[in-house]
C-alpha cells in the first residue's frame, strides 16, 4: 500500500515562510526520485521542485528559485519544502508525487493573502 500524504500547508503573509512535508509509507522515499507540484484554481498542475534519488541534485522552477528548498529526512521517509518569502501567487494545492508509478499525495493547501 503505497501513500504520499502531505502536510504544513496553510494560511501566511506575503513574505511569510511555511515548511511543507511529504510523509511516504509503503516504501522507502529515499529510493525514488520526489517532486513536488502546484495546482492554483482554473489552472493546470505545474512543477515546483524535485530532488533525485541518486546524488540528492534538485531542480526549481525558475519562479521560486532562491525562495524555496527542498529536501529530504531519511530517518522520517519524509521530503520537505522549505518555502520563503512567500507571494500571493504561491497561492495553491501543493502536491508531492512519485515518477515511477505516477503516484500522487492527497495535497495541502497553501494560502498567501494578506
Amino acid at each position: 500500500q503505497l501513500q504520499l500524504v502531505e502536510s504544513g500547508g496553510g494560511l501566511v503573509q506575503p513574505g511569510g515562510s511555511l515548511r511543507l512535508s511529504c510523509a511516504a509509507s509503503g516504501f522507502t522515499l529515499d529510493y525514488y526520485p520526489i517532486g513536488w507540484f502546484r495546482q492554483a484554481p482554473g489552472k493546470e498542475r505545474e512543477g515546483v521542485s524535485c530532488i533525485s534519488s541518486s546524488d540528492g541534485s534538485t531542480y526549481y522552477a525558475d519562479s521560486v528559485k532562491g525562495r524555496f528548498t527542498i529536501s529530504r529526512d531519511n530517518a522520517k521517509n519524509t521530503v520537505y519544502l522549505q518555502m520563503n518569502s512567500l507571494k500571493p501567487e504561491d497561492t495553491a494545492v501543493y502536491y508531492c508525487h512519485r515518477p515511477l508509478g505516477d503516484y500522487w499525495g492527497q495535497g495541502t493547501q497553501v494560502t498567501v493573502s494578506s
